[in-house]
C-alpha cells in the first residue's frame, strides 16, 4: 500500500509538471495580455530590457538588467520564473552559461549562478518542458551540454556532454562540428540541433529523469554538402520542420515523423529575391503559431524573406520581401501575441519592429526604432 501511494505521487507530480507548464505556456500566447517585458540578448556587455505593449506596440526602455559577456542567446523556462544566458567568448577559453531569476512585476533580473558551457562559443540554449533540465549549443567546438535546474533556478552539475566529429566541404567553415541551434520538438522527447560545419541536422532522445541525452536511431539527417545548416523551426501541427542554412541562403522543408524523430526532405527554397547576386548569410526562421506564414532573416540582402506555407503539404510560397531598416538582421522574434515581428540588425544596433498582417502575414513598419549595441536575441516574458 505504501508504494501505491508513492507511485501515485510521483505520477501525480508529473502531471501538475505537465499542467503548469501547458498553462505557463497558454498565458504567454493569451491574446489578451498586452503588457510585456522583452529582454534583448546582445554581442556586448548585458541584457537590455523593455516594457513592452503590445496594444499600442511601444517600447519603453529599462536599460542594462544585467551584466553578462556577449549574452548572445536567452531562454527562459516555461513558468517565466528565471531567465538563462549563454555568454558567448572570442578565442579558445570555453564560454558560459549564467542563470537569474526574473521579477516579473518590475522586470528587474537578480543572478544567480553561472558555470562553463562545456566548449566553445555557446550559441544557443533551451530549457526542456519540465523546466528541469537546460541545454546549450557550443558553436566552436560543437559538443552539446546539458545542466539540471534546481528548484532554485540555479544551474547543478553538467550532467551530459554529447561530442561531434567530422567535417565538410567549405574549407573555411566546416573544419569541424558547429553546433548552432538547441530546439526540442513538441513532446520534450527529441532534441534536434542543426550542424553547420557537418551538413547535418543531429537529433538525440531526452532523458527528463535524468538531464541526459543519447542519441537517436537515425543519430542525425545528413543535408547536401556545403549547405551548412543553422537553425530549425517546427509546424504547429507537428508535421513538417524547416531548417535555414547559412552557407547557401536556401530553407530546406522536411515531413517529420514523430515518433522516431526522423526527417524526410520535401523542399528545397530559396530566402532570397529573384536576381540577387551578392553575399548573403540566412540567420534565423520562424513559424507563426497558426502555422500559416514563415519569417526568415537575410545578413547580406538585409530583408526579412516571407513565405505562406502550404498546409497540407509543408511547402513554402515566397510573398514577401521586406527591407530590415538596418544592417545585419540576425535576431528575429514573434511577440507573444502573433501582431509583431521584432528585428536585431546587428551590425547598425538597431531592434525595428514590424506589425503583422493576420490575413496576408506579410509586413509593415510601425515606425518603432530603438537603439541597442548589437542585438541577437529577443525573450519576452509576460509583466505580473
Amino acid at each position: 500500500m505504501r508504494m501505491f501511494f508513492i507511485r501515485l505521487a510521483v505520477y501525480l507530480g508529473g502531471l501538475v509538471t505537465i499542467m503548469c507548464a501547458v498553462e505557463s505556456s497558454a498565458t504567454l500566447r493569451n491574446p489578451e495580455l498586452t503588457n510585456y517585458f522583452v529582454y534583448v540578448g546582445t554581442y556586448g556587455k548585458g541584457i537590455y530590457g523593455y516594457r513592452f505593449d503590445a496594444a499600442t506596440s511601444k517600447l519603453d526602455p529599462m536599460g542594462l538588467v544585467s551584466e553578462v559577456a556577449n549574452p548572445s542567446f536567452l531562454a527562459s523556462d516555461n513558468h517565466f520564473r528565471f531567465l538563462y544566458a549563454v555568454s558567448e567568448l572570442d578565442g579558445e577559453v570555453n564560454g558560459g552559461v549564467a542563470a537569474f531569476s526574473i521579477d516579473r512585476k518590475h522586470g528587474s533580473l537578480r543572478f544567480l549562478n553561472s558555470t562553463s558551457s562545456g566548449g566553445v562559443a555557446p550559441c544557443h540554449l533551451v530549457v526542456d518542458a519540465t523546466a528541469k533540465t537546460l541545454f546549450v549549443a557550443n558553436y566552436g567546438t560543437g559538443g552539446i551540454s546539458a545542466y539540471p535546474i534546481e528548484h532554485d533556478g540555479r544551474l547543478g552539475v553538467m550532467s551530459a556532454l554529447m561530442e561531434a566529429h567530422g567535417s565538410s566541404v567549405d574549407p573555411e567553415r566546416q573544419k569541424g562540428p558547429h553546433a548552432h541551434e538547441v530546439v526540442i520538438a513538441a513532446g520534450n522527447r527529441f532534441l534536434y540541433v542543426p550542424d553547420l560545419g557537418l551538413d547535418q541536422i543531429r537529433i538525440y532522445r531526452i532523458d527528463s529523469a535524468h538531464s541526459k541525452l543519447t542519441s537517436n536511431q537515425p543519430p542525425f539527417v545528413k543535408e547536401e554538402a556545403g549547405l551548412g545548416p543553422r537553425h530549425i523551426a517546427f509546424s504547429p501541427n507537428g508535421r513538417f520542420a524547416y531548417v535555414i542554412n547559412e552557407l547557401k541562403s536556401v530553407i530546406t522543408v522536411f515531413s517529420y515523423d514523430a515518433s522516431t524523430g526522423d526527417l524526410k526532405l520535401v523542399q528545397t527554397v530559396s530566402t532570397l529575391p529573384p536576381g540577387f547576386s551578392g553575399e548573403n548569410a540566412p540567420a534565423e526562421i520562424l513559424v507563426d503559431r497558426a502555422g500559416k506564414f514563415l519569417y526568415a532573416s537575410n545578413r547580406g540582402d538585409d530583408s526579412i524573406a516571407v513565405f505562406a506555407i502550404d498546409e497540407k503539404t509543408g511547402t513554402l510560397r515566397q510573398i514577401q520581401i521586406v527591407p530590415s531598416r538596418g544592417k545585419e538582421p540576425r535576431g528575429v522574434e514573434i511577440d507573444p501575441t502573433g501582431h509583431f515581428l521584432f528585428v536585431g540588425n546587428h551590425r547598425s544596433d538597431q531592434v525595428v519592429v514590424f506589425r503583422i498582417n493576420q490575413k496576408t502575414g506579410e509586413l509593415d513598419s510601425t515606425g518603432q526604432m530603438i537603439n541597442v549595441a548589437t542585438p541577437v536575441a529577443f525573450q519576452f516574458v509576460p509583466a505580473a
